[in-house]
């Protein structure tokens, strides 16, 4: 695969989700987990989906339970949370496995494929890769990066100027 939109991926609700719908978009791929420390980002991951969604960008949730069992719930529960606790706009996936020996064949593509910040595997919940609109990686960021720092408001920006 040579880039983003040549997957094919299923979404929360088991619809099959031809990312190549989404070339000429931004997309900010998020590894997402209900029980983790950061799972407040989900509420700046709307707000930042809300503030760019206008000019072209799409914030894509992916839960996972690689990383200290921290999305132990099935696809049923996992959606419910999201929309109960944080009014999740953005579009949700099925659970999938970020790493390992089972890691979903779209992050071992993000995760091998050169960009100026670091390739290699994802380290915990809530990182963050950024997909230009031609379907390109362009930047990840690890999850101490907020969805709110200016640093990803900035790669965002440029992204969609592009």
């Amino acid at each position: 695969m040579s880039s983003a939109h040549d997957f094919t991926l299923e979404d929360i609700a088991g619809n099959q989700v031809d990312l190549g719908t989404y070339k000429g978009k931004v997309l900010l791929v998020v590894n997402v987990a209900s029980q983790c420390g950061y799972t407040p980002q989900y509420q700046n991951l709307v707000a930042l989906h809300e503030r760019f969604r206008g000019r072209g960008l799409l914030v894509l949730g992916f839960p996972a339970n690689n990383f200290g069992q921290q999305e132990p719930g099935t696809n049923a529960q996992i959606a419910e949370f999201c929309s109960t606790r944080y009014a999740v706009s953005f579009p949700m996936f099925s659970k999938v496995s970020v790493k390992g020996a089972d890691q979903h064949p779209f992050f071992r593509y993000l995760t091998s494929t050169a960009n100026p910040d670091f390739t290699g595997d994802i380290e915990w919940n809530f990182e963050k890769a950024l997909i230009g609109k031609d379907g390109q990686l362009l930047r990840r960021f690890r999850s101490s990066t907020l969805p709110g720092d200016p640093e990803i408001s900035a790669a965002v920006e440029q992204a969609l100027a592009s």
